[in-house]
Parts: structure tokens; sequence; C-alpha cells
């Protein structure tokens, strides 16, 4: 399971978090403007109604007339079917300005992930992120629209009924007002429980979105290591853990329900006490006394509903905090405003401006290490020239990939440039140089869709003949066309219906289409048999003449033909030069090689071996 752990809040309420949030209200003012008008006029006929109560009893049931009943009755339903529209357009209105808050939000942070570096994910794993994506930014939505309208309709509410009971009969208007504060005090001192706990059920509710993530991203290795059970009892305590602490909410918001009822109920009470007195002593009427209790009850229904609304609240405190400690996350790696407003940015690219790149590329005196890790490189230095083939050898964490990543400009060096052309590529914009790169992973990865939408997502404004084209370059074409659909076959999610192999050729096609000038291919080979390998390494031949490219591979067949191979060891340049000249030097990069010759013409003898036996079988 993973073990990440999220920043922790300790604030119990944050109004510069709540200021940020009404932020995303903007865009919909007139619809808020709108709401709150009707949720005034709501809470204003609510309040009205005991007054057409106390008027009925006083006019029609005490003296038994029924004169102008009528009229009242007209009038009373007049405002129920009022009423049933401002229902309609709140339940409408609260609808619209959910959902598009919800979309801004989510926009917002889907476009936050595209501008953020590699750093970020390698730290903060997929189910974290989609937690915050999806239930946190949902739960901040419904909370803004329709918390917001039960607190305006139970402000409107509070405030109409404690004018209209302060002129009605002060005295017993203040009488009933006794129990308040100790409704604030309850509130809070219950606002910090709750808050406090939710903050848990989102933690832990991100922790089981990860644990889903990975339970079903591993799957096959769970599988292979028959790790089923082990993973069942991990997940089964995740979700306990979850359980538990979401029961431990409930508890303390069912306690806290029951106590503002109660007061409200003492509130009550009260007033049929002192009322109840003033009726028998003639200085209330009755009707007054039945309009009182209805607004005594009608006080506190609201306090009760802002008691929800106050829990609620928590909840999406912590759902906020989270989702725009993402949003407002800063990329590691971002250009400066010198570079956007020549070049522009990954979004709105000013290519015009955008000079033309040969392909050399030079590191100076660069160091790198991670973030909280050792140093990867440490005063490295190289000159590639345009065109040329560099091979990258060494063992894993020798620092191969953080030398392309650093190339690529997925990581930025902590000391040291690095050249494109002579010019320190931070004075450049990132899409500018990452357009101009192809980079082929060991792993490809294909979207869901066809393989002509897949090649095609190398530049958008391709044609079909070009999709071909790059296809038949690297040869894809052949393998292609045998599959029943052709280019428009479905490879399924991840590129699942099809063999690694088929997904390296196609993601090499992608790359190819884009045009690069520079290629990066890393351990592109690796994953798959030797007959593909030889297409592969064919199509390499074909497509990196005339650009610069660099490889890493570990089967080191396949970077023999490399202009120069560079043996990399601990972050340092160890060994350098082209297959002929290594293998003269009887150094790492000779024993690497004779090592790996000698094992594979043994699988080669045991192969036959074992052919040959079981031909004599």
């Amino acid at each position: 399971m993973n073990v990440y752990e999220e920043q922790e809040y300790s604030q119990s309420f944050n109004l510069g978090l709540w200021k940020k949030i009404l932020h995303y209200i903007k865009p919909y003012r007139k619809y808020m403007l709108f709401l709150i008008l009707v949720m005034a006029g709501t809470g204003g006929i609510d309040a009205v109604f005991p007054l057409m109560n106390r008027y009925a009893v006083d006019h029609f049931i005490v003296p038994g007339n029924t004169k102008g009943l009528w009229i009242f009755a007209i009038a009373y339903g007049g405002l129920v079917a009022l009423q049933a529209v401002n229902v309609w357009l709140l339940i409408m209105t609260a609808g619209k300005i959910e959902i598009g808050v919800c979309y801004d939000i989510r926009k917002l942070g889907f476009k936050r992930l595209q501008e953020l570096s590699f750093s970020y994910y390698d730290r903060t794993p997929v189910g974290w992120i989609m937690a915050r994506m999806t239930s946190d930014t949902q739960r901040l939505g419904e909370t803004i629209a329709w918390g917001l309208v039960d607190l305006m309709w139970g402000s409107v509410m509070m405030l109409a009924t404690l004018c209209i009971i302060l002129y009605l009969n002060w005295r017993l208007a203040l009488i009933i007002m006794t129990v308040v504060p100790a409704l604030a005090v309850v509130s809070v001192y219950f606002q910090k429980k709750i808050l406090s706990v939710y903050r848990q059920v989102r933690r832990i509710n991100s922790r089981i979105t990860g644990a889903f993530n990975e339970g079903i991203m591993g799957a096959r290795t769970t599988k292979t290591l028959v790790r089923e059970d082990d993973t069942l009892q991990e997940f089964k305590e995740l979700t306990g853990n979850m359980r538990n602490t979401s029961v431990r909410a409930v508890v303390i918001s069912s306690i806290y329900m029951p106590i503002v009822m109660a007061l409200g109920s003492i509130g009550t009470g009260l007033a049929l006490w002192f009322g109840g007195e003033g009726v028998i002593s003639q200085t209330l009427s009755y009707g007054t006394l039945v309009a009182f209790i209805s607004y005594a009850a009608q006080f506190f229904e609201p306090i009760q509903q802002l008691a929800r609304i106050f829990a609620e609240l928590q909840n999406a405190q912590a759902s906020a905090e989270r989702v725009f400690s993402m949003i407002e996350t800063e990329p590691d790696v971002k250009d400066s405003p010198e570079v956007v407003k020549e070049y522009g940015d990954i979004f709105v690219a000013k290519k015009e401006n955008w000079p033309p790149i040969k392909g050399d590329v030079s590191f100076c005196n660069v160091s790198f290490s991670y973030k909280d890790g050792e140093e990867v490189l440490e005063n490295f230095n190289l000159e590639v020239k345009a065109g040329e083939s560099i091979a990258l050898v060494g063992e894993t964490g020798s620092g191969k990939s953080t030398i392309v990543n650093l190339i690529c400009r997925f990581y930025e060096p902590k000391e040291g440039e690095i050249r494109i052309d002579g010019v320190d590529y931070r004075k450049r914009s990132q899409l500018w140089l990452q357009s101009n790169i192809g980079y082929v992973l060991q792993t490809p990865h294909l979207f869901s869709g066809t393989i002509r939408d897949n090649i095609r997502y190398g530049r958008l404004d391709a044609t079909d003949e070009e999709i071909i084209e790059a296809a038949k370059l690297v040869n894809a074409h052949d393998f292609i066309m045998k599959l029943k659909d052709g280019y428009d076959t479905e490879v399924g999610e991840g590129g699942g219906r099809l063999s690694t192999g088929e997904k390296q050729l196609i993601s090499f096609a992608r790359a190819v289409l884009a045009d690069p000038r520079i290629f990066v291919l890393d351990e592109a080979t690796s994953s798959i048999d030797t007959e593909t390998e030889r297409v592969i390494q064919d199509a390499i031949h074909k497509v990196l003449k005339g650009r610069t490219s660099f490889i890493i591979a570990h089967r080191l067949s396949t970077i023999r033909s490399a202009d120069r191979i560079l043996v990399i060891r601990d972050g340092r340049l160890v060994e350098e030069g082209n297959h002929a000249e290594l293998l003269k030097m009887k150094g790492y990069y000779y024993r690497l090689y004779t090592n790996q010759f000698r094992e594979e013409k043994e699988m080669e003898l045991l192969g036959r071996d074992s052919w040959l036996a079981d031909g004599a079988v």
C-alpha cells in the first residue's frame, strides 16, 4: 500500500480559504443574486404563514366567524403557490451553480495537472489526485450551491422571525431568546470536533482511492505473486479505518443535532409556558400564542438547519483544503515571464517566434539531485553535435534516465546549464523544446481509441496519408494492415489489445509523425522479442538518420552502430567512444559486452539443445 502522507491542516476556520471558494462563484454571480432573492422570498413567506394562522385563529376560529374566509383562503393558497414556484426556482438555480462550480474547479485542476512537473507525479499517487478531482470537488460544489441556499434561507427565516416576535411581544421574544447563548457555546465546541474528524475521513478516502487504483493497475502482479488474500486484508484494514472514522464523525454530528433540537424545544416550551399565562391573564390573544409557538419552532428550525450546514461546511473545508493544495501547487519547472511573453506557454504557443532547432546539445557543469535524495549528477559535461547518435550504458541508478529527462527538461539542473544549439534551454519555452523531441519509452502508453487516433496524437493536424507514411517508416504498416479493421482497430485501454512490440511500433510512429529534431529511446527494445527488435532496429536506423538521438539500451547489441557510446557510473562519464574503440579499451564496457554476449550464446545453445531433445523424442 502507498504510504504517501499529505499536508496536515489545523485551522478551525480558514477565512482566506473561503474567500478563494467564493472566487469560484463570481462567474455565477447573476445566478447567486437571483438565488438570494428567491431564498429571501422563500424565507419571508415561511415567516408570514404563522401570522396568517394568527389571523385565522383570532378572526375565524375563536369568534366562530366565517365572514371573509374565502378571501383569506385565496390569499393563503396564493402564498402556497408562490412558495412552490420559489422552491422550483431555487432547485433549478442551485443545481446550475453546483454543476458549474464543479466544472470550473475540475477544469482548473486538470489544467494545473498539465502544467505540473514530473517531480509532482513522482511523489503523488494517482489515487490521491483522483480523489481531489472527483469526490473532493463534488463535495465542494454541493456545499457551495446547496449549503449557501440553506444558509441564506435559514438566515432570512431567523431574522424575519426575530423581527416579527419582537413586534408581537418583545418580552416573550426575549424569554425565547435566552437559549441562544447556550446554542452558541455548543456550536463552537462541536465545530472543532467535527472539522477534525472530517479531515481524517477525507484523508482516508484518498488512501482508499489510491488503493483502488493500485489494486486495478497491479492486478496481474498481485495474481502472479498469489497475494490476493494479503491485498484484500490490507484493503479491509484501510476500509475498516474509514468505517470507524466515518462512524465517529456521524456520532459527533448526531450528538450535536439532538442538543440543538433539545434547546429549541426548551425555547418552544418557554413560549408555551409564559404565553399561556398571558392568554389566561388576557394580556395575550390566543392567536398570538399560536403564532408564538409556531415562531418558536420556526426560529429554532433554521438553527437546526444551520447546525447541519455548519457540519457540512466543516466537511467542505476539509475537501477544499485538499483541492486547492493541488491547484495552488507550483510546477518545479516553469518558464520565466520573459520567455512566456516571447515564446508563449504550453497552452498558447507563439510559434512564429520559435527559432528552428538544429540539435546541438551541451551539458555544462551540470549537477542534479532529486528532492530529498542524494546527488545523481555532479559537474557533468557533455557535447553532442546535431545528427549525432549517442548511446547511454550503465547500471540501474547510474543516471542514464536522469540525463535524458534533463535533456527533455522534465527536470532542470540544480547547477550548471544545458544548452540547445548553444543557448541555455531555460531561455526558450518548454513547449518549443518538447515539440522538437520524440520520446519512446520502454513501456509505451496508448490511449483508448483506434491505431489511427494514437498515431495522430503525435500531430493532431496530420492527414491519413501522413499517418500511413509514418507507420511505414517504422515498419508498422504491415502488421496494422493484417488486423481486421486496419488503422481503425481499437487498441483498448492502455493498448491492452496489442502486444508489447506492436504498441512500441505505434508509439514510435507517433513520435516520428511529429518530425522531431531530437529523439530519445529509453529502453525501447528491452521488453520485446528478438524478431520484433530487429524490425524496430531497422526502423530506428531509418528514422534517426540526420537527427540527434539518445538511446538507453539494456541489450548492448542494439547500440553497436551508435556514433558514440557513453558509459555512465554513479552519475559520471567513465568511458566514451564507439563500439570498437570501447572494446579495445577492455574496461567496463568490454566486460559488460562480453558477459552479455556469452549469456546470449549460452541461451541460444540451450534453446537448440532443447529443440534437438524434443525432436529425438
